[in-house]
């Protein structure tokens, strides 16, 4: 039985340090599948301090026992003016410490996200996956997501 009391809350920039190592870890997850990534080099794919910071952002982490062990992140984004709806919203930075995974937190995270779209009238939520990730797929079809588009790639000097 989990007896691990999961405490989520907003990040405050005393996080950012643990939440730059959680980005690492994750593009570290998905160099493999992405053969675009740089890999020479460390990348960085979100500006977290500035996240935190944004009134169109709230970046979201997990707790158990004070320990950081899990993040994500909801934030507002404005669409093309041909859809329907003005703004939609975007989830991202969905990363759980590997010994804490199975115990349900990135769907905390994920509905602590919703109630914070609610509030700021978003109705749409969207998030991207790499197609090889099934674990992932699974976690945010659990979460209320439907695959929607598939974007693909052809590299030029592949065709040759």
């Amino acid at each position: 039985m989990n007896t691990h009391k999961i405490n989520i809350r907003s990040a405050r920039l005393d996080d950012l340090s643990i939440l730059l190592d959680f980005e690492q870890k994750i593009i570290e997850t998905e160099r493999p599948m992405d053969v675009t990534l740089k890999t020479e080099e460390k990348i960085s794919y979100y500006n977290l301090e500035s996240y935190i910071n944004s009134e169109h952002t709230e970046v979201i982490i997990a707790e158990i026992n004070n320990e950081i062990i899990g993040s994500g992140f909801g934030q507002i984004r404005d669409r093309k003016e041909y859809f329907i709806q003005k703004q939609l919203g975007y989830i991202g930075f969905l990363y759980v410490k590997e010994e804490f995974r199975g115990m349900g937190i990135n769907q905390k995270i994920i509905k602590t996200l919703y109630g914070w779209f609610k509030t700021k009238n978003i109705e749409e939520i969207r998030l991207t996956v790499y197609n090889k990730n099934p674990r992932a797929i699974r976690a945010y079809e659990k979460a209320g997501f439907n695959k929607h588009l598939i974007e693909m790639r052809a590299n030029l000097t592949d065709l040759d």
